[in-house]
Parts: C-alpha cells; sequence; structure tokens
C-alpha cells in the first residue's frame, strides 16, 4: 500500500528503531510509547487489520506470535511479564491500517487498562 504507514516503515522509506527483523516481520520501537518497554510488530505485507487474516495470509500473523517471545527477551521482559495489543477498527482505536501488535513492559499492568 503506497499511502500506508507501516509499510513505508517495512520498505525502510521512514527510518525506525528496529528492535527485530526477518523476511516477513519488522518490530521496531514505538515512537509514542506508553510504557518502558513499546515494540510494535508488523507483518512486512500488508494486511489491513485482525479482520482480514485468513488462510492465504495467516501464516504472517503466526510469525508475529512466534517472534514476541523473542522480543520479549531481547527487551528484557520475557521473565518479569509483558502486555500484547492487537487494536482492530474504530471502536477498537485501532490508528493505522495495517495490522500490528503492541508489545508493552516494563511496567505492571493493570487491568482494567487505564
Amino acid at each position: 500500500m503506497k499511502n500506508c504507514l507501516f509499510c513505508r516503515i517495512a520498505n525502510k522509506e521512514i527510518p525506525s528503531e528496529v528492535v527485530y527483523e526477518n523476511d516477513d516481520i519488522l518490530a521496531f520501537n514505538d515512537i509514542n510509547p506508553q510504557s518502558p518497554v513499546h515494540v510494535l510488530i508488523i507483518p512486512k505485507t500488508h494486511i489491513s487489520s485482525l479482520n482480514q487474516i485468513d488462510h492465504t495470509n495467516s501464516e504472517a500473523a503466526l510469525k508475529i506470535l512466534e517472534a514476541i517471545p523473542l522480543i520479549a527477551k531481547k527487551t528484557g521482559i520475557f521473565e518479569s511479564g509483558y502486555r500484547i495489543v492487537s487494536n482492530c477498527g474504530v471502536d477498537g482505536m485501532q490508528s493505522v491500517d495495517h495490522l500490528h501488535f503492541h508489545v508493552l513492559g516494563k511496567r505492571l499492568m493493570k487491568w482494567p487498562p487505564g
């Protein structure tokens, strides 16, 4: 997607502070962190949201889930714990129409959030 912010980051058109990368996914520090560790993980191929995951692209979501423990170890939150968030749609407060997961850690996560 030509104008998609996260596609542009994945294509290295916009710089990011990369935490983890492989052929399929990119993880980078959020520019507006909500916790001491706040990493965004995106597939390098454009998928608009969780609602668009199907049998043709579910491998991308699996690659993200497999990378989460690696990212947690690399950022020092594997043992203490962390929260994974993926917002979907307008009511879910999805701000960028590209599938992404937030990895949040290094602070006590309250429930309900806020």
